[in-house]
């Protein structure tokens, strides 16, 4: 079960990527193209790198705690953050589906 902490840090992350991926867009032309800013495609690569990074801490930390060289709320933290990167992918992820099945029904 994830603590508020980790909650609190899950979304300053993601604060974090949203407010860089904001502050690097430059306005957008009338011709609609960004000049300059990281693409959708980047965003995504950041993110998922991201969690795979949580994923490989939260490996290690268990790792390190089978062969007795970790405390057990290390463990338990890591393991946390890994489930709330997670749970706010999958989350997006549907919100993407959702969009997208949105934009499909749409006549033309």
């Amino acid at each position: 079960m994830a603590t508020p902490s980790v909650a609190a840090n899950a979304y300053a992350s993601l604060q974090r990527i949203m407010s860089s991926a904001a502050s690097s867009t430059a306005d957008i032309g009338k011709s609609g193209e960004s000049a300059g800013g990281p693409s959708f495609g980047a965003v995504l690569k950041d993110t998922l790198s991201s969690v795979m990074d949580a994923g490989r801490k939260s490996d290690a930390q268990t790792v390190a705690a089978a062969s007795g060289k970790a405390n057990i709320m290390d463990v338990v933290t890591a393991v946390a953050e890994t489930d709330v990167a997670v749970s706010t992918l999958v989350s997006v992820r549907d919100k993407v589906i959702s969009a997208y099945e949105d934009i499909m029904k749409m006549p033309i």
